[in-house]
């Protein structure tokens, strides 16, 4: 049994439905992610769970009790916010010693369990600080360690890491996952961010109006989207418009309209005559200033339009014949050589049948 359960959830704000009869199960020690662009109802999910809001229709079970009628204070459960909400006043142990105090603990659990906790997030020397003497790194770790000092069955985090800069995200990106891992707890976690998500979960629902598009693993998120939407908002992709011509087992033929036929693979049924898009990420290019690489069966011929050096990689803005433009990522390999071809450069992309995919429209 799974440790929360959302069944056939509705929640309504007037004429507008917030959320449209999702389902999920999130099983103990899990994390996982809640992805989507601002107003796809992943923060009202989360809000439903804590108990800050309730649904229309539908119920969401703990261990297979249902949370109906229970207030926010009541669940075994804490939410961390973008915000981190810490109480000036109060210094860093005091924060964390917040929910203990509520719960009326004796003061020496508290202050074993805080001493626990400041270690865990690594501020033992921050204890008798204040949050405005903390940076914003700091402020996190105390939220976190406020979130996780009763040992919540779930760990909720509603954008946590919105308010850093983008180097301090990545190193607190790798906070949590060791974090996680070592106290165990399941982190339930809300953000708009892809690249954000598929570093730290164990699984992903991708949100969209309302409803999940589709739930997977990180890896099959990337590499088999479910749909356009999927494909488009999970990290840099290209989307080309195409026909089915022929389809077996081994072998998938699509046609695009002014460039020619593509060679792909798919192991689903699928009719000639389908339209849809083939879907390839822009590392699975590669780029040639004249036509090789002949065991490849697509090779096609453009110009370098842009070009944007990255340090370790260029990401090539290519305009095929037919005028539509493809992205190609190339790592930088070669010491003391920034870029491979300049722009206006006549060159060739190529790429291996089975590195796309097809995406019914």
């Amino acid at each position: 049994m799974a440790l929360l359960e959302i069944r056939n959830v509705t929640r309504r704000f007037g004429a507008l439905e917030a959320v449209k009869d999702v389902s999920l199960a999130i099983e103990a020690g899990e994390f996982f992610t809640l992805l989507g662009p601002s107003g796809c109802g992943k923060t009202t999910i989360l809000r439903m769970i804590a108990g800050f809001d309730a649904p229309d229709e539908g119920e969401i079970l703990l261990d297979g009790v249902s949370l109906a009628g229970v207030p926010p204070e009541r669940r075994p459960l804490h939410t961390v916010f973008q915000s981190y909400a810490l109480f000036p006043h109060m210094t860093v142990a005091g924060n964390i010693a917040f929910p203990l105090e509520m719960a009326k603990e004796s003061a020496p659990a508290i202050r074993r369990r805080v001493a626990e906790t400041l270690a865990l997030v690594h501020l033992e020397d921050k204890a008798a600080s204040f949050p405005h003497q903390l940076s914003g790194g700091q402020k996190q770790r105390v939220a976190l360690a406020r979130g996780l000092v009763n040992k919540p069955r779930l760990l909720l985090l509603d954008e946590p890491l919105g308010a850093l800069d983008a180097k301090l995200r990545v190193e607190m990106q790798i906070e949590l996952i060791a974090l996680q891992r070592e106290v165990g707890i399941t982190f339930v976690f809300v953000t708009h961010s892809q690249q954000e998500a598929l570093a730290l979960s164990h699984r992903i629902a991708v949100m969209k109006d309302g409803r999940v598009e589709q739930l997977d693993e990180p890896d099959r998120l990337y590499t088999q989207p479910a749909n356009r939407f999927v494909a488009d908002f999970i990290g840099k992709i290209n989307l080309l418009e195409v026909e089915v011509t022929a389809s077996s087992k081994v072998l998938l033929g699509l046609h695009a309209p002014g460039l020619g036929e593509i060679a792909a693979t798919d192991p689903r049924p699928i009719a000639v005559g389908e339209r849809g898009v083939f879907a390839l990420r822009p590392e699975l290019i590669r780029v040639h200033g004249h036509k090789e690489s002949a065991d490849l069966k697509n090779r096609f011929e453009g110009r370098v339009r842009e070009l944007l050096y990255l340090g370790d990689v260029t990401l090539y803005k290519v305009e095929l014949a037919n005028g539509v433009p493809v992205e190609a990522l190339m790592p930088n390999a070669a010491p003391g050589r920034a870029k491979f071809h300049e722009v206006g450069d006549a060159v060739w992309i190529c790429w291996r049948h089975d590195a796309g995919v097809f995406l019914r429209d």
